[in-house]
């Protein structure tokens, strides 16, 4: 990913449990929505308009950066000590 160009003014921290779900609402008429739900929470990521190279870029560098989150958690799933439970 590239460097920010400008400072974050503010952040927030939603963490996952049994309320927690993704979902991708591929509208044909409109553009696409990813919600990420957090129980009371909801973060929708979609394109402002029409559908442009740029949001094409940020799909995918969004999906690169969850595939690499995947990973990390997986790893350190499995870097408990009981090593109990299986990642999908």
């Amino acid at each position: 990913m590239t460097r920010r160009r400008t400072p974050r003014n503010s952040v927030i921290r939603l963490t996952t449990g049994n309320a927690a779900r993704t979902l991708n609402h591929p509208f044909t008429r409109r553009e696409p929505v990813l919600a990420l739900d957090f129980g009371a929470t909801s973060v929708l990521v979609t394109t402002n308009g029409p559908v442009t190279a740029d949001d094409l870029e940020f799909a995918r560098q969004l999906a690169r950066e969850a595939h690499r989150f995947a990973r990390s958690v997986e790893r350190s799933f499995y870097g408990l000590p009981d090593r109990r439970g299986v990642a999908a």
